[in-house]
């Protein structure tokens, strides 16, 4: 029983950390700083799967070692999403990519973070496996979040 309630604090605890409980932002200001850090964390997250992404498809020869680099990177990213997302924009006018759906729709936003977070860490864990065709599937994991995330939230 104890085993039990340990696990359920634990998955309380992982929902509430990437849960998006948004606040609006109060002035253009406001606005337009939240949307620079939120594009701030998405252009990181970037940069580190555009390796990942040159590996899986053999422009650049796979390296266990950046590879776990790069997931832990996302993970740690993927960890701050719900934060930098935390104030609603969509009441001003700032350039952005983010659909008015981040605010809408928090739960499903929140299902994609957490799904980010769970394919990075598989792709740390396999990094190191050596065995070309699981890190490479492990990357796919990756990129189909970024991708459904991508169609549902972001401008085209």
């Amino acid at each position: 029983m104890k085993l039990l309630t340990s696990a359920a604090i634990g998955l309380v605890i992982s929902i509430a950390s990437t849960s998006v409980i948004a606040q609006d932002a109060k002035s253009l200001k406001q606005a337009k700083r939240a949307t620079e850090l939120r594009q701030s964390i998405f252009s990181l997250l970037g940069s580190n799967m555009g390796p990942l992404g040159g590996m899986a498809k053999g422009r650049i020869p796979l390296d266990a070692k950046q590879i776990e680099k790069y997931a832990l990177r996302i993970n740690q990213l993927s960890l701050m999403i719900a934060d930098y997302t935390g104030t609603n924009t969509s009441g001003h006018k700032v350039e952005t990519q983010a659909l008015d759906k981040v605010w809408q729709q928090p739960e499903q936003f929140s299902k994609r973070i957490s799904d980010l977070t769970k394919a990075s860490a598989n792709l740390k864990k396999v990094a190191l496996t050596g065995d070309e065709a699981v890190i490479k599937k492990a990357i796919g994991g990756i990129g189909r979040t970024c991708g459904g995330c991508h169609d549902d939230f972001k401008k085209d």
